[in-house]
């Protein structure tokens, strides 16, 4: 089994998986939850499995980009139980993740195919987001960036391709992004669930991280907001 962890957004998602799917699935919704709630989410999935850390085949977490705090937590407790378990630790990006959440029921909604791209979305605050290309094999089209998104952001893209959005950074750019053949996927829900093949496919390949190393991919340096409150109290 292995304990995937999501925590790039304001999601606090963990899910126990097994080379055949999802074992045991906790998420919370609630902003700024993943201090609180991480632990307890991995501890009552081990639990009620039967398994304790040192059972796991390994550890996987989303390793961004997404929320430095978010990241930070997932990361660091990720490579807690990895170190103290003796067990490997998986990275997965986390626009990998959200691709295999959407292709798995894409073949329902779009008659999607060669001509066909998903564009999943982080939210960075603002018109920013973080967001990739991806062809419906997974393969990249464009490489992971942080962009502002613009009327003619995917001007590159050719008409006749259809570009399906999805992710929280998606709703903000349904009014902007003025081209043919787009669709927006509004009931998509990122998830530690997605996290299952990429990781499974990770443990096959014996794809690991180094722990003494591994950091998470913020793509862009964090900027501290100032206070708006005088702690001086002058």
């Amino acid at each position: 089994m292995v304990i995937c962890i999501e925590t790039s957004t304001p999601v606090c998602s963990v899910a126990l998986c097994d080379a055949d799917g999802i074992v045991g699935l906790r998420e919370s919704h609630e902003g700024r939850s993943h201090s609180a709630r991480l632990t307890l989410f991995i501890r009552d999935l081990l639990e009620e499995a039967g398994k304790g850390a040192e059972d796991l085949e390994a550890v996987a977490v989303s390793k961004g980009p997404g929320s430095y705090t978010g990241l930070r937590i997932g990361v660091s407790v990720a490579k807690g139980i990895a170190y103290a378990a003796y067990v490997p630790l998986i990275g997965v990006g986390t626009l990998h993740s959200m691709f295999h959440g959407i292709i798995a029921g894409a073949e329902e909604k779009y008659p999607f195919g060669d001509n066909t791209l998903f564009c999943p979305m982080i939210d960075a605050r603002r018109m920013e987001v973080y967001s990739a290309l991806f062809d419906f094999r997974g393969n990249i089209v464009r490489e992971i960036a942080a962009e502002v998104i613009e009327e003619d952001t995917f001007s590159y893209i050719p008409e006749d391709q259809t570009i399906v959005f999805f992710g929280d950074g998606a709703a903000k750019c349904r009014d902007v992004i003025k081209r043919n053949n787009i669709c927006f996927e509004d009931d998509f829900r990122i998830s530690a669930a997605h996290m299952q093949k990429p990781a499974y496919m990770a443990v096959k390949e014996e794809k690991y991280e180094d722990l003494a190393y591994f950091e998470p991919y913020y793509l862009k340096d964090f900027i501290a907001t100032k206070s708006s409150k005088n702690i001086s109290g002058r």
